[in-house]
């Protein structure tokens, strides 16, 4: 049996844990976090969303980021003979540079403490593997997928933004947009947000790039992070959150930054830079808003982040 589910407002668990996390939950030795919100039952309801069977990948070209300011490594690509007639390529990339999954070592609380009391002394020692992105490899991340419009929604609601600087989606917008497209949030959902950012940062050209990262702080929209928000993430047992901007939430946070909770405190994974645009215009063309995601990062072990190698499946 699953353990009872506490409210976001009965976290932390234990008071010597951070504030608002659920470490233990899960038991202590738990690498999962909010995927064991992912049952073979949740599975297999989620399948009942394949009607048509239109596939959409949702990774965004590793190449696409190709400029960061020196913050992060761009791909590096080589083609090499290594026989008549036979090739092989080498690719180096930073798993942070395009679609991709924060696994559960990417950032921790202010102390040093990650998800279940784990820490950065234990991820810098490199003993363990422990909270590695293979945990999740093993199993995938699969389930029913909910595309959050934001491109569309504010453009029929006459909502002005930049795709390319700061703004914040509120919870009260989400909600509107999943009653606008007739669905109702379930235990296991994975979230997906597009505000556009993705293909306006396609279209830029390298001296608006050069503008968008020279900022202090970077900035670029998404949700707002406030404690409703975190407290409705947990409360409706969502699975992981993703969008198409470099972090789910706005940055910089409008209230309170989400990463270190979702991630060190929930054990909730967040997607990255997330390739929406074809995903949008098939729900539109369907209209209807939900639909199956597969998902299986890499198998890397102690890996801190994968791309996503994710699919919709309408």
């Amino acid at each position: 049996m699953s353990p009872a589910h506490p409210k976001f407002a009965d976290l932390p668990l234990d008071p010597s844990h951070p504030p608002h996390s659920a470490w233990g939950l899960w038991g202590n030795d738990d690498e999962l976090g909010t995927l064991n919100h992912l049952t073979p039952e949740t599975t297999v309801a989620a399948a009942q969303e394949i009607k048509t069977g239109v596939r959409i990948g949702l990774n965004w070209a590793l190449e696409q980021m190709d400029y960061t300011g020196g913050f992060r490594e761009t791909i590096k690509h080589e083609i090499f003979e290594i026989g008549k007639n036979m090739n092989d390529d080498r690719i180096t990339f930073n798993t942070q540079t395009s679609t991709q999954w924060d696994g559960l070592r990417h950032w921790g609380f202010d102390d040093g403490r990650f998800y279940n009391g784990f820490t950065q002394k234990d991820i810098l020692e490199n003993k363990t593997s422990t909270l590695g992105i293979h945990a999740w490899a093993k199993a995938g991340i699969v389930g029913r997928g909910v595309l959050l419009d934001f491109v569309s929604f504010a453009k029929k609601h006459k909502i002005e933004y930049d795709p390319l600087d700061w703004y914040a989606v509120s919870l009260k917008h989400a909600k509107q947009m999943a009653q606008e497209c007739k669905f109702e949030f379930q235990a296991g959902d994975i979230i997906f947000l597009r505000t556009g950012f993705t293909d306006a940062f396609e279209q830029a050209t390298l001296d608006q790039k050069k503008s968008i990262m020279s900022k202090s702080p970077f900035q670029y929209p998404g949700f707002e992070s406030t404690f409703d928000v975190l407290g409705f993430l947990w409360d409706t047992k969502i699975a992981a959150v993703a969008g198409d901007c470099p972090g789910f939430e706005a940055w910089p946070p409008s209230e309170q930054a989400m990463h270190q909770i979702l991630l060190a405190g929930f054990g909730m994974p967040i997607g990255e830079m997330f390739a929406l645009d074809e995903l949008a215009a098939e729900c539109e063309r369907q209209k209807r808003w939900t639909f199956f995601v597969t998902s299986e990062p890499l198998n890397v072990k102690g890996g801190v982040a994968s791309p996503p190698n994710a699919l919709a499946i309408m």
